[in-house]
């Protein structure tokens, strides 16, 4: 049998998170091995149970997602994040990338579609809610400029792995189909993020479907 995915809920809101823990555990995929409304109390979890993906609302009390993601990620602590908020604005989604999340989900999402992505995330893809989509494309049109000259400067190598990304496909499951190492293909992303002046694996895969070179599936958590 699959061992469930364990995953730890950071939300400040009681009842959502009570509510949100017994709908993820419902059909026995996925497993809640941790439930707090508190930063300090989400660093003693992540420390200890190490999940295999977060889930944390962007907007709390003190101390935003957002900013724990980075304080996280700054202490050694990169179990894959998915921020969770009802905010549809651009700036917040801009803001949870740039801080390092796996993904940006809504909380008017269908159940279903919150469990499908928590099983993404922990299989290394990325997701970003669908009706986000279009206002990541706007974000990424702002700040790169010309899209045409950027992906010019990325070797063969770095756009096949650029395809993949588009796929929402993980360094090792990259590593494997390319036949190179998990450390290459990691070295390669840094380099592809650096060239194409964008912060996060998603707007990565975002722009690889924008220019055509994606699979049949972009990021969109559809």
């Amino acid at each position: 049998m699959t061992q469930p995915i364990r995953v730890v809920l950071v939300d400040d809101h009681t009842l959502f998170r009570k509510g949100l823990a017994e709908l993820l555990e419902r059909d026995g995929i996925i497993k809640v091995v941790g439930i707090t409304g508190n930063a300090d109390e989400a660093r003693r979890l992540l420390k200890e149970q190490k999940p295999d993906v977060a889930i944390v609302d962007l907007h709390m009390p003190l101390v935003d997602g957002a900013t724990l993601l980075k304080q996280l990620r700054e202490e050694g602590i990169t179990v894959p994040t998915l921020l969770l908020t009802v905010s549809n604005a651009a700036e917040d989604l801009a803001n949870a990338l740039r801080a390092g999340a796996r993904g940006y989900l809504l909380k008017d999402m269908e159940p279903d579609e919150v469990v499908d992505a928590v099983q993404r995330a922990a299989r290394g893809e990325t997701v970003v809610a669908p009706a986000m989509t279009a206002k990541l494309v706007s974000l990424l049109d702002g700040k790169r400029g010309g899209a045409g000259s950027l992906l010019d400067q990325l070797t063969q190598r770095e756009r096949e792995i650029l395809s993949h990304l588009a796929q929402g496909q993980s360094n090792k499951t990259i590593a494997r189909a390319l036949n190179i190492s998990h450390d290459t293909v990691k070295m390669h992303v840094r380099h592809i993020l650096s060239k194409l002046n964008l912060s996060s694996r998603v707007e990565a895969a975002v722009f690889a479907v924008e220019r055509k070179l994606a699979g049949p599936r972009p990021p969109s958590g559809n």
